[in-house]
């Protein structure tokens, strides 16, 4: 309880401007929680894809391939239908290629949708803790023009302790958030790789196998 009253007084110390960094907090956290839902989710559908395919695909049985690839809704899923189908009229492999880059050009804006928000935030949250800080100064200054020169030192003093509130509760928004968006920056980078070296994988299983397999059907 007392940590509580401890945090409501902190916060009620801070002036008006605690208000819009609070909600920065929680929208802030809720779209870092949501963003790394989704991407554990990406990341285990490829995988589980990924290690079903291979086998299948070292075959050159690329009728299969299409069979499993268009039942999926992953991510892999949809980039390797893009070069499945383009498998019969292709004539070479860079034409493969091409039409799995523009799947990928689809799929990426989708994983890093949302996460640099968190960073705009994070600075918001800086310079607003930092604004209300200079207001509560303004006004610290202002109120003690008018009162006794011998309560001045106090009543300074304690209205500069609760305008930093307001900048202490930027920070420590901002920090997290930073770090949370470069932790989601780095996994999402992680998987664009990884969708990478699936589409070139795939595209040497082609080169190795299509001379030998059979041409699939589109998907």
């Amino acid at each position: 309880m007392n940590l509580w009253n401890t945090l409501v007084r902190f916060f009620q110390g801070g002036g008006h401007f605690m208000f819009p960094i609070a909600i920065e907090l929680v929208v802030g956290h809720s779209i870092a929680i949501e963003r790394y839902i989704y991407l554990q989710l990406v990341a285990t559908k490829n995988r589980r894809l990924w290690n079903e395919i291979v086998p299948v695909l070292s075959q050159g049985n690329f009728r299969q391939v299409v069979q499993i690839t268009s039942k999926s809704d992953s991510a892999v899923g949809q980039i390797l239908n893009y070069g499945l189908a383009r498998i019969q009229a292709a004539r070479r492999r860079d034409d493969i290629e091409k039409a799995m880059e523009e799947s990928l050009m689809e799929v990426v804006p989708r994983l890093e949708k949302r996460t640099h928000y968190l960073a705009t935030f994070a600075n918001l949250a800086t310079l607003l803790g930092l604004l209300g800080t200079v207001m509560g100064l303004i006004n610290a200054f202002a109120a003690v023009a008018t009162v006794n020169p011998a309560e001045k030192a106090n009543l300074l003093s304690a209205s500069i302790s609760v305008a930093m509130n307001c900048t202490a509760f930027g920070l420590m928004t901002a920090v997290p958030l930073l770090f949370i968006h470069a932790w989601l920056q780095t996994k999402t980078t992680e998987l664009i790789d990884s969708l990478e070296m699936a589409s070139v994988k795939f595209l040497n299983a082609i080169t190795e196998r299509r001379p030998d397999a059979p041409a699939p059907a589109a998907a």
